[in-house]
């Protein structure tokens, strides 16, 4: 299956042209079942690299706080992955949505530390 990989700032460097960029954008083959765990895999990426992680618009994961790693991927999906240093986009700061695992894993917190209006796309 292929997804459409987006990867900014420093990250662009594992999109493997060598080249630091301000983003790097390809379409990558993977094996149907792949997770975002394999997606970090393929591309040697450590997961305590990632800041922001969008899958089809919706955020995946945070800074310290990945419950994506196990979200499997689907042909077609959009995947955008930003450095720790990121900002939430403004457009986001209303509302996030967010994939069904993120929502499950703040749930679980039981607390308000997550200061949003978080929603399962």
């Amino acid at each position: 299956m292929k997804i459409d990989l987006w990867l900014y700032g420093e990250l662009s460097r594992f999109s493997g042209d060598g080249k630091e960029r301000a983003f790097a954008h390809s379409e990558m083959e993977i094996p149907d079942g792949s997770t975002i765990s394999d997606l970090l895999g393929a591309l040697g990426m450590p997961t305590e690299k990632r800041g922001l992680t969008f899958i089809n618009g919706a955020i995946s994961a945070m800074p310290e706080f990945q419950p994506d790693l196990c979200h499997v991927l689907h042909n077609g999906d959009r995947v955008g992955i930003f450095p720790e240093v990121s900002m939430l986009p403004f457009h986001y700061r209303e509302g996030a949505p967010v994939v069904q695992e993120f929502a499950d894993a703040v749930r679980k917190m039981g607390t308000n530390g997550i200061a949003n209006d978080f929603r399962a796309k």
